[in-house]
């Protein structure tokens, strides 16, 4: 294999070892004593995000006879109709930013879980996408409004904690608030986690867990980036209200809905990563974890790790070892100057490109698990040190292209994508960077 080849087989073993139905499959002999210990009535199944729709069939597969209704949201291109049965409602709906399919889906799965009682288990299947994939903004707030605040946020370079501190509070199923609408019923959430440290309260908004933001982080949140004023009235005029104590907190720990619910981490980006690592010791590389919460700009987490990947080259060249494997996991940002297309991998591998521009033996992968970057067809990107001198040859200005936000056109241009399609699961983002003694 050669060095592309490489760091594509060590994403695939990633890949595999944040399977969500094996991840889920895990937890099946659990949930079936749970089951026999509750003598419920009913089970019902909610599931939102990515990777919904292999949550559920894992659970399907062994609970079938028992399963009275569900609901399934998924981001567009990501579901599997077939794989279930008809009793279990399943729709496709905006990511990252809401839609009218995903509020009518979240109004059904709250009309499902309206109508729990004490003898019902509800089973939560949530992955990465659920915060914009289950979606009820707070009266008198707009979808409009919803999606707006959304994009300003998404543009302004906040992190995801930040991102979902707002939303928690502009919705009536964020922070707590769908395991608030089901109570009395007994929850059990299996959550694969998209977020930095595995936060309960942070995945897909917290929807089953007890929330440590407040309106007043909410507001500081929008200051912070300068949207206080861009934001719509409604939206500011919610905060402002709750801030204030004239709209009802999220439920927070100690409040008793919370003895009923169960939140269980079943798939993270850290055993992605650990499986990248195995991996490469496998194919015979000197491998380090670099880091498993990568955030920060993608630009210079790019230049970041190159700079690691230019030291490691220099170390190699003198001790004339074998080849180096750097591998890194999180999930980076990018504040939107420019109208180009990309997302954050692909922000992250051009910066990277660019510092390594002419030198042999160093390439970066760098992707989202769930194969998609940004709105993009691309999982993310592929280079090395002729990725920019290609660009360069077709007439194109790689500075000016990041500056616009448009890394997708460069890697385009020199052959550089990375495309996966769907992968059905996500979490997160890995660099696989591979170093080896090229003269």
């Amino acid at each position: 294999m050669n060095m592309k080849e490489q760091a594509a087989d060590i994403f695939n073993a990633a890949l595999i070892a944040a399977d969500p139905y094996e991840a889920v499959k895990r937890h099946r002999a659990s949930l079936k004593a749970l089951c026999r210990q509750g003598a419920f009535k009913a089970v019902n199944i909610v599931a939102f995000g990515k990777a919904a729709f292999a949550m559920t069939r894992a659970i399907v597969d062994q609970f079938d006879a028992i399963i009275e209704k569900g609901i399934v949201i998924t981001k567009y291109g990501h579901s599997q109709r077939e794989v279930l049965p008809a009793r279990i409602e399943a729709y496709e709906a905006g990511h990252p930013v809401p839609d009218e399919n995903g509020m009518a889906a979240t109004n059904r799965a709250v009309e499902l879980l309206s109508a729990a009682d004490r003898n019902t288990l509800v089973v939560c299947l949530i992955s990465g996408g659920g915060s914009s994939l289950l979606v009820a903004p707070s009266e008198p707030l707009s979808l409009t409004e919803k999606q707006t605040v959304t994009r300003l946020l998404l543009q302004s370079g906040a992190d995801i904690a930040e991102l979902n501190t707002v939303r928690k509070h502009l919705s009536c199923v964020k922070g707590g608030r769908l395991a608030e609408i089901a109570y009395p019923a007994q929850v059990v959430s299996l959550i694969l986690s998209d977020v930095i440290n595995d936060r309960i309260d942070v995945i897909a908004s917290g929807p089953t867990a007890p929330d440590e933001s407040t309106y007043r982080d909410a507001l500081r949140v929008l200051d912070r980036y300068g949207l206080t004023r861009k934001v719509p009235q409604n939206v500011h005029e919610i905060l402002m209200a709750g801030s204030e104590g004239r709209r009802p907190e999220t439920p927070k720990m100690g409040n008793p809905l919370f003895s009923l619910v169960r939140n269980i981490i079943v798939g993270s980006n850290g055993m992605a990563v650990s499986a990248a690592k195995d991996r490469a010791v496998e194919l015979g590389l000197d491998t380090t974890v670099v880091t498993s919460e990568l955030q920060g700009e993608a630009r210079e987490s790019g230049r970041w790790l190159a700079r690691m990947a230019l030291e490691s080259r220099s170390r190699l060249s003198d001790s004339a070892g074998g080849a180096i494997c750097l591998v890194s996991g999180g999930e980076t940002t990018v504040t939107v100057r420019g109208n180009g297309l990309g997302g954050r991998n692909m922000e992250l591998a051009v910066s990277f490109a660019m510092e390594v521009e002419g030198i042999e033996g160093i390439t970066l992968l760098s992707a989202g698990t769930d194969g998609t970057d940004g709105p993009t067809d691309a999982a993310g990107g592929i280079v090395d040190g002729e990725t920019i001198r290609k660009a360069r040859t077709c007439g194109f200005a790689p500075e000016l292209y990041l500056a616009n936000n448009d890394s997708y056109h460069i890697l385009e241009r020199a052959g550089d994508l990375f495309i996966t399609g769907p992968t059905g699961t996500n979490v997160m983002d890995l660099q696989i960077v591979l170093i080896n003694n090229a003269s």
